[in-house]
């Protein structure tokens, strides 16, 4: 017990901190490389006006130095990133001042509508590929060539489907924003391809000898469909999703420089492009981002290794309902002969 605990220590707790420090370290280093010399005297310039001139060079001024160097230091951008942590979820439009919070929350809700959307193509397409050969000469092809197209590709493209449906819904009094289906779409596209092609891997790989007993006890397609291809194809599907998920994820990024629109990516391209910029608080939405889809990832790392159990928790749910019913019944006949005696 006691050398399991030590194991976990130091492989959980001892190495990642190990490694953070030795990150921060590096982080300095590169920090001290982008030092500008021109900055530096106009900051001592700045300082001499309300203060005693400062003597010496360097680091006899490390508030300063630290200050003159482009790539902000650990503590410099988290000075410059603090106030938008410490109030995430705080939104004054007066001051043109929105927590992260807010933004990645904005960018979640996007990214949540792409997803599915992306599923609920994905999956179908995903079963015609990998049961019908006729459908995967026809159309593999094509999916191969598309596969590869960057977001910023997409983005223009999808824009030309995304104003068309604004204005045809207009005219049935249904207001819609056409950027953000315009996100939409280019993170549906973006991430359909990899739950497609491990769906059509997961059918393909079903036993032969799956379908064989299927023929001989003459189950009808839905039946064969749901006790044999779905629960035989899940796990397939679940790796898709969780790819198709961290997927979603990058491409709203993209989306939001691009769009203009709230979101942890308009966030980050507005510190970087800001008057003046603010690096420090670009570098924190960069970790909240990576912070962000590793949470992801891991979410659906244990919904994937769970699949099975979810499976079963409808069949577990009925025979709870099948042993309550009876109990049931047998309280109303109780009652009933209690009554005529």
């Amino acid at each position: 017990m006691k050398t399991k605990l030590l194991t976990f220590l130091r492989e959980a707790v001892l190495l990642p901190l190990v490694g953070a420090l030795l990150f921060t370290g590096l982080w300095y280093v590169v920090s001290a490389l982008t030092f500008e010399q021109k900055t530096y005297d106009m900051l001592v310039k700045q300082q001499a006006k309300v203060k005693a001139p400062v003597a010496g060079q360097g680091w006899l001024a490390p508030g300063v130095w630290w200050r003159s160097t482009k790539l902000p230091a650990p503590h410099r951008a988290w000075h410059e990133a603090e106030k938008y942590f410490r109030e995430p979820f705080t939104n004054n439009p007066d001051d043109g001042f929105r927590g992260i919070g807010l933004e990645t929350i904005d960018s979640l809700t996007l990214v949540a509508k792409g997803y599915l959307a992306s599923i609920l193509l994905a999956v179908p397409i995903g079963f015609m590929l990998g049961g019908s050969k006729l459908f995967t000469r026809m159309f593999d092809p094509i999916m191969q060539v598309l596969r590869p197209v960057s977001p910023l590709a997409w983005f223009p493209l999808a824009g030309l489907l995304a104003v068309p449906l604004k204005n045809h819904l207009q005219t049935q009094g249904i207001k819609i924003e056409s950027l953000e289906w315009q996100c939409v779409f280019t993170i549906a596209i973006c991430s359909v391809w990899p739950t497609i092609l491990n769906t059509a891997v997961g059918v393909r790989a079903i036993p032969q000898d799956y379908i064989n007993v299927a023929r001989v006890l003459r189950l009808s397609t839905w039946k064969r469909f749901t006790k044999i291809q779905f629960p035989a194809t899940l796990p397939y599907m679940f790796t898709g999703f969780r790819l198709s998920l961290g997927i979603s994820w990058l491409v709203i990024v993209a989306c939001e420089m691009l769009s203009g629109k709230s979101g942890v990516g308009f966030f980050l391209w507005n510190c970087y492009n800001g008057t003046p910029p603010n690096y420090g608080a670009m570098i924190g939405a960069i970790l909240v981002i990576g912070g962000v889809g590793f949470a992801l990832d891991r979410a659906m790392s244990l919904l994937e290794k769970n699949v099975h159990a979810l499976l079963a928790l409808p069949a577990i749910f009925g025979r709870g309902i099948a042993w309550i019913r009876p109990s049931a019944v047998n309280a109303r006949e109780v009652a009933r002969v209690t009554s005529r005696a």
